[in-house]
């Protein structure tokens, strides 16, 4: 059973960073898929990037490629979210999410079976 636990989130101003952390427990192995999602208020949660441990293969969704970047410290079992130039849509709450048995990266919160509580980001302008 993975054991996810998000930090990080905070609010700040547009044009403010943040770094997302997520530890990772309850697994003796390298968990293969990593992904982070947010999910706004009144809106559908989505998969803003993902990573695929066993390769080099990492998703970015298009609203937030070169501002957001994925990163993973294996030996730490830990996950980040760089997210850097902050907009006020960006706010939401954000989660990581694992699955360790993965053979490919695949885009959407189905592919995903452990979640963390999530963390709330807020952008104001």
């Amino acid at each position: 059973q993975v054991q996810l636990v998000e930090s990080g989130g905070g609010s700040v101003q547009t044009g403010g960073s943040l770094r997302l952390s997520c530890a990772a427990s309850g697994y003796a192995y390298s968990i293969k898929c990593i992904g982070w999602f947010r999910q706004a208020p009144g809106k559908e949660r989505e998969m803003v990037a993902g990573m695929y441990t066993g390769g080099a293969d990492t998703y970015y969704a298009d609203s937030v490629k070169g501002r957001f970047t994925i990163s993973e410290d294996s030996g730490k079992k830990m996950v980040y979210l760089l997210m850097n130039s902050l907009k006020p849509e960006d706010t939401a709450m954000y989660y990581c999410a694992a699955e360790p048995m993965c053979v490919r990266l695949r885009i959407g919160d189905k592919y995903f079976a452990y979640w963390g509580q999530g963390t709330q980001v807020t952008v104001s302008s």
